[in-house]
């Protein structure tokens, strides 16, 4: 039994070994390929920002906007390749087109519909990245290219609101030159003592019955605290709710709520770009805390 044994276990081992091994072999390649494609997107956005004047970045925060929105969008598919902007069919070809599938440039501007041939093959393809880029930054350039005129063809195209998430987004973009902006840190340095549970949905009746839409981190007063993301800074100051509190949105459209902080980092503002680790208050109790 023991040679049994003393045979079997190098096997086991090994196998052991090799399925510990396995997902960081496939992390390791889906990171490979996640920085691929965002060097081809930056390629293509910095392309079309010699043609249309546009900045490359502006360009990046549009197709990402589009990426954020289609999982959650209904009316929207997911567009797979390395551009997420989405035409519907009536509006490449044209509402008044009788044919929605309408690849010809010529009879697609006749019908006023944003297709164009963007790649030079003679086709306007609402699948091609070129196509479509091409089409959307024609659209958009007709306002001009200063940051106030896309900032109103932005607005034209959706609305105001979307228009400024945009700008943020935009300006994250060309603080730090990269798409590669997915980092993230605890809010709390691990060097601190803390501690905390998800107090998500929990119900709160100072103010009128409603549900707490966060989770609470119990830290010592003074405990600097971190922004977990890069992003732009949309709001800071008081509620009556949060008390001293920031708002910063990341460029994947999601929202990062700081509150009930017993003051703000100095020299922090609304328009402010911060990047994981940055020190953006300090823990307290303010507000309903």
């Amino acid at each position: 039994m023991k040679k049994h044994i003393k045979n079997y276990l190098p096997f086991f081992i090994t196998l052991n070994l090799i399925f510990a091994l396995l997902p960081l072999n496939v992390y390791a390649e889906q990171k490979i390929e996640r920085v691929q494609m965002e060097q081809e997107r930056v390629y293509i956005y910095k392309n079309m920002e010699m043609i249309y004047h546009i900045p490359w970045y502006y360009i990046a925060a549009i197709d990402q906007y589009e990426r954020n929105i289609q999982p959650v969008r209904r009316d929207i598919p997911e567009k797979k390749g390395l551009i997420a902007i989405y035409f519907s069919k009536e509006t490449w070809a044209g509402s008044l087109n009788p044919n929605s599938d309408d690849g010809n440039p010529d009879s697609i501007e006749y019908f006023h519909g944003f297709g164009l041939d963007g790649n030079g093959d003679g086709v306007a393809d609402r699948n091609d990245d070129f196509d479509v880029l091409g089409a959307y930054l024609t659209f958009l350039s007709r306002y001009g290219v200063t940051e106030e005129h896309i900032l109103d063809g932005l607005t034209h195209y959706y609305n105001k609101q979307t228009a400024t998430i945009i700008q943020e987004m935009a300006k994250v973009y060309h603080t730090f030159q990269s798409l590669d902006l997915d980092e993230r840190v605890f809010p709390i340095p691990k060097w601190n003592n803390y501690s905390y549970r998800s107090t998500w949905g929990h119900s709160r009746g100072w103010g009128g019955l409603r549900i707490h839409e966060g989770t609470d981190i119990f830290a010592s007063y003074g405990t600097p605290v971190r922004s977990a993301s890069y992003g732009y800074i949309e709001i800071l100051g008081w509620n009556k709710y949060g008390g001293w509190r920031v708002g910063i949105r990341g460029v994947n459209n999601i929202y990062y709520y700081y509150a009930h902080l017993t003051g703000f980092k100095k020299g922090l503002k609304e328009g402010s770009i911060v990047k994981p680790g940055d020190v953006i208050g300090y823990v307290g109790s303010s507000g309903y805390g």
